[in-house]
């Protein structure tokens, strides 16, 4: 089947065997997309298709390979988000990053900038969008660059109907299990040793919510994880640990509130509260911001529309 005209792009290797992709799977999103055909046949890529879809796909050549350029690893997530934004007219994200750490769509490019702008951020949105991530990404960074001297990551004990104190162990062994999402996502960005060492010092804390009450946390980046879970009682208790030198992110889902009374959860009244108080920031993030499995976003489509039906 014939695809039509074709332009060709000229790039260098690094960026040919990025926008490729291993066996091809980044050119096939971009063909499959645009209705084009991408080929690599030396020294760059040509894009055949029709007018509209030639520039379409070559936008998305070009934003891909400006990324590889600068040093980033593309992904199939990276391909797919790089789709979405040209379709609907987006300009490139930029590139907001601290470290290695770097903003997937707009909403989380807008987070990050505000983490970086505010004391205190809330980020609101559905599973998968990064909130956890970034928030854990930033404080790695502070604390790397010794802009803070503690990352704390708290989060409410409620979750699958357990608590803390009927589990084995002492503290560290009932909490590590139930705090393994934080972990992973530090492990990630520290490296498996760095974490060891900084969590041995007492640079890096986690700990349910409980153990935030009676404390002053300066010098610090706080995270408050899965939010939606505090009470109002809980939420006010956190927010006002706040001390010297420190910053935090509150993150959740208010949809996803697993409280008995979900009319008592801290980060819907929160918000409804401390939204435009100055030093408050509250990034939302949408379904288009999940960078999981494109599946992800449309069942969380799917949930909300029937959430909605009467």
């Amino acid at each position: 089947m014939s695809h039509g005209p074709s332009e060709f792009l000229t790039l260098d290797d690094a960026a040919v065997r990025g926008v490729a992709g291993p066996g091809g799977r980044h050119a096939a999103l971009i063909e499959d997309a645009f209705h084009v055909l991408i080929e690599t046949p030396g020294g760059g890529v040509t894009v055949s298709g029709d007018a509209k879809a030639r520039r379409a796909a070559r936008q998305v050549v070009e934003r891909l390979a400006g990324r590889i350029r600068t040093g980033e690893e593309v992904t199939p997530t990276d391909v797919r988000v790089t789709i979405d934004q040209v379709r609907a007219g987006a300009p490139q994200s930029a590139p907001a990053r601290r470290g290695a750490v770097a903003a997937k769509t707009p909403g989380q490019a807008r987070y990050l900038e505000a983490l970086e702008r505010h004391p205190l951020v809330f980020g609101l949105g559905p599973a998968g969008t990064g909130k956890t991530f970034l928030a854990v990404a930033h404080g790695a960074e502070l604390l790397k660059a010794g802009e803070v001297e503690r990352l704390v990551v708290t989060r409410p004990a409620v979750e699958a109907g357990e608590r803390l104190g009927f589990l084995p162990g002492d503290l560290n062994e009932k909490v590590d299990p139930y705090m393994a999402p934080v972990w992973e996502a530090m492990t990630r960005i520290l490296g498996g040793d760095q974490l060891r060492r900084r969590r041995e010092r007492g640079e890096i804390e986690v700990a349910p919510i409980a153990f935030m009450r009676g404390r002053t946390l300066s010098h610090a980046f706080v995270i408050v994880d899965e939010a939606q879970n505090t009470t109002r009682l809980q939420m006010k208790m956190v927010l006002t640990r706040l001390g010297e030198g420190s910053s935090m992110a509150v993150t959740g889902d208010p949809s996803q509130v697993d409280l008995v009374d979900p009319l008592d959860s801290g980060l819907v009244h929160g918000v409804s509260i401390l939204e435009g108080v100055e030093g408050v920031a509250v990034a939302r993030f949408a379904t288009s911001d999940v960078v999981r499995h494109p599946l992800v976003g449309r069942i969380v489509d799917a949930y909300e529309a029937d959430a909605r039906r009467p």
